[in-house]
């Protein structure tokens, strides 16, 4: 029995980290999407683990830290880098393939530059790297605004982001078209739908596909109030029962899935987030959020559990939603166009910036902004065994 070498970066991007990988560094049955690839990357990651610890392998047993991604020069006109985003089960042998994740993306760039699927005669000697990233899961593209000193990426900053521990530079993420190309950013068509769930009754809901496929609900519907953190949902099986139940119903009216049953095959998308309207609070680490801070609280589940801050993607729904008059998240934001949103979530707060306006009948968002901060955690190789690439 021997095992196998793969080259690998292990990157912390935004407030989740993943194991990176150069689609042609990868065996070549992993080179293409199939069952290869998914063994692959969960044996890397260390699931399926029933103990939901990841203890053999580089996964730490949350689903901000069970994230692989491939990358490959472009090979859509006008973009640098192909990014491929995966989120690895922990406790279940798939791979979800159906989303992206905003926070590895600040990574995207970076990674690109440094392994050389960048023109050198892009990459200033000091100054900002503008990588065009095709996000592939997705169909989108993204815009990283890498800073460089000397010729290399520079990860060492004052940037600050709640969520993360220390400072580093800043990465500025411009998603481009965030919402669903192909027809109205609101797959139903209404600002509110009704929810039917037999088992809770009738919810107002607001569901959008910005970013990331998501379900925005008030928290006092859910007898909630915004503030909660992680051990308030995630050491409640019932409350987290009935969250996936109102996923699931979700993801039904939004026409991701024909039948209840295959949203337990879809965990990564669509996401479920409840608002509220601002009250000082006690972040995580012990810091207070005032009110005055905020324009709304969000907290959001993330592969069956609540996340400790906040998804990427899952912040470009807020803003996009907060956008739009008549949106749940408008209205507990206070109303009214906006093109900006600052929320307190589990860690802190994030401002998000976004402009919608309705064309043709149906409301467009041109693109959404944040600021993220990457940093490589290790370089190298990362082993699996042979007997993973199976047949």
């Amino acid at each position: 029995m021997t095992q196998i070498s793969i080259p690998a970066v292990y990157y912390r991007g935004g407030t989740s980290k993943g194991v990176f990988f150069k689609r042609t560094d990868l065996p070549e049955a992993a080179q293409q999407p199939g069952k290869v690839r998914d063994r692959i990357l969960l044996r890397v990651l260390g699931s399926p683990d029933p103990y939901g610890k990841q203890i053999d392998g580089l996964g730490n047993a949350s689903s901000s830290t069970s994230k692989a991604v491939i990358l490959d020069k472009s090979s859509s006109p006008d973009h640098d880098v192909d990014y491929l985003f995966g989120q690895v089960s922990i406790d279940q042998p798939f791979v979800d393939w159906s989303g992206n994740c905003g926070n590895l993306t600040a990574a995207v760039g970076a990674f690109a530059i440094s392994q050389g699927l960048v023109s050198p005669e892009k990459i200033p000697d000091n100054g900002i790297c503008t990588v065009r990233i095709w996000q592939a899961n997705i169909g989108k593209t993204i815009i990283a605004h890498v800073p460089v000193a000397n010729g290399e990426v520079q990860e060492c900053g004052g940037f600050e982001l709640d969520g993360v521990t220390f400072p580093a530079a800043e990465v500025v993420i411009e998603f481009l078209d965030p919402a669903d190309g192909e027809g109205d950013m609101f797959p139903t068509g209404n600002l509110v739908d009704t929810l039917d769930i037999p088992e809770l009754g009738s919810l107002q809901a607001t569901l959008i596909n910005s970013g990331i496929p998501t379900i925005f609900v008030n928290a006092a519907d859910l007898g909630y109030t915004g503030t909660e953190l992680q051990d308030d949902i995630n050491a409640k099986p019932a409350e987290l029962d009935k969250l996936e139940t109102i996923r699931a119903h979700g993801a039904l009216k939004m026409g991701l899935i024909k039948d209840l049953s295959e949203a337990a095959t879809r965990a990564h998308t669509p996401k479920i987030a409840w608002v509220a309207p601002p009250q000082s609070y006690t972040a995580s680490s012990g810091k207070t959020v005032s009110a005055a801070d905020t324009d709304l609280l969000v907290r959001a589940m993330s592969m069956g559990k609540l996340h400790h801050a906040m998804m990427g993607t899952a912040s470009v729904a807020i803003a996009t939603a907060a956008a739009v008059p008549g949106t749940l998240v408008n209205l507990v934001a206070g109303g009214g166009a906006r093109e900006a949103v600052r929320f307190g979530h589990p860690s802190g707060t994030l401002r998000v910036g976004a402009a919608a306006e309705r064309q043709n009948g149906k409301w467009f968002a041109a693109k959404a902004v944040m600021s993220r901060s990457a940093r490589v955690i290790m370089e190298g190789r990362v082993r699996v065994p042979a007997a993973t690439l199976g047949e």
